[in-house]
């Protein structure tokens, strides 16, 4: 039985990932074949079915690594911190080790959530957010809130997916550090008072 953390089946699988990305982004992933994946990492189909059963098996796992750890970085989201960040101007440190992330994998993550990508993918990035937005808010919720929690939980992980599909979109013109303190900024004072907007005293 091959061990996972040898180096060459590491490289092989990285390898194997990137080209898919790649020729989903050139040709879509149904119009991707064993075939183009093989000439264009230069290996075998040997190769190939020593570590998946197909190109859907090859998809799912890569989209499954890059969930695990999004979800290793979520999940020490602390909302009461997030305000204290903001107030002192500076970035948390959870959105700053994300966008990192992000940046890291900015091409995978700029297909897989673009309009060439799975379309489950946003939907799973999302519902992972959502979860762990709702079980910290829970930790610290008011008896009396003017609107239902859900709307407030869905809002917040729509909202910051779709800041980083923008972000991914046009380039990456920001920095991770950037990115995280108007993460930061937005979801402590909202996308309006952040714009710089006041209302009527």
């Amino acid at each position: 039985m091959q061990d996972k953390t040898d180096p060459r089946i590491i490289r092989t699988k990285l390898l194997l990932r990137n080209v898919l990305i790649d020729l989903i982004d050139e040709k879509g992933f149904e119009g991707t074949t064993i075939r183009d994946l093989m000439q264009k990492a230069g290996l075998n189909r040997g190769t190939f079915y020593l570590h998946y059963r197909d190109k859907y098996d090859l998809l799912e796992q890569s989209k499954e690594d890059m969930l695990k750890y999004i979800l290793k970085i979520v999940k020490n989201i602390d909302p009461i911190q997030i305000m204290k960040y903001a107030a002192r101007n500076e970035p948390h440190p959870v959105f700053l080790e994300l966008f990192d992330f992000f940046t890291l994998h900015a091409v995978f993550f700029k297909v897989l959530l673009g309009p060439k990508g799975d379309p489950a993918y946003p939907v799973q990035v999302k519902q992972i957010m959502q979860k762990h937005i709702f079980n910290k808010l829970s930790l610290h919720q008011s008896e009396h809130i003017p609107v239902p929690r859900e709307f407030i939980i869905a809002y917040l992980a729509s909202a910051n997916l779709g800041v980083i599909q923008h972000w991914l979109e046009s380039g990456i013109q920001l920095s991770p550090r950037e990115m995280a303190l108007l993460i930061t900024r937005m979801t402590t004072f909202g996308p309006l008072q952040t714009f710089g907007l006041k209302g009527e005293a």
